[in-house]
């Protein structure tokens, strides 16, 4: 596995590769659990992306019906949209997403993303050619890939 690859523990049903989730943090009912340092081990509100499962047995689980599994995770980036001027690779930004009253405009699910958190800092990780569509307020954007 790559440096960046994160080993965790999530529900077993959901030990897919392929699998994206939102760590969404720690719940209160595994404060007594042996395991809970595996399954808590990732950034609350980060995306991830399942990218192998181990070949271990499932452990028991008081949360996950039929245990939890070893998995091979990477931080999966979330893709935004941001003003031209600001699309530079490698560059910290503070997520700030385009409010848009342009409902129809194919673009505002980038521009609107409601997955990073506004005024968090996140890194230009990638970025795209200009988006396919047009921007209803012709606005200069670029599509870019961000994480934490």
């Amino acid at each position: 596995m790559n440096e960046d690859t994160i080993v965790t523990l999530i529900g077993i049903k959901m030990a897919k590769p392929g699998l994206e989730f939102i760590f969404k943090g720690k719940i209160p009912d595994c404060n007594g659990c042996r395991f809970k340092n595996s399954c808590f081990n990732l950034n609350k509100g980060a995306r991830y992306k399942i990218v192998s499962v181990r070949n271990t047995s499932p452990m028991d689980c008081s949360i996950h019906e039929g245990g939890v599994q070893a998995v091979d995770v990477i931080e999966a980036p979330w893709t935004i949209m941001v003003e031209s001027r600001m699309a530079i690779s490698g560059s910290n930004i503070v997520y700030k997403p385009i409010h848009c009253n342009e409902t129809e405009c194919e673009m505002i699910k980038f521009c609107d993303n409601p997955g990073p958190v506004p005024k968090k800092k996140y890194t230009i990780s990638n970025i795209s050619d200009k988006p396919t569509g047009k921007c209803a307020k012709n606005y200069s954007l670029k599509l870019v890939e961000i994480k934490e």
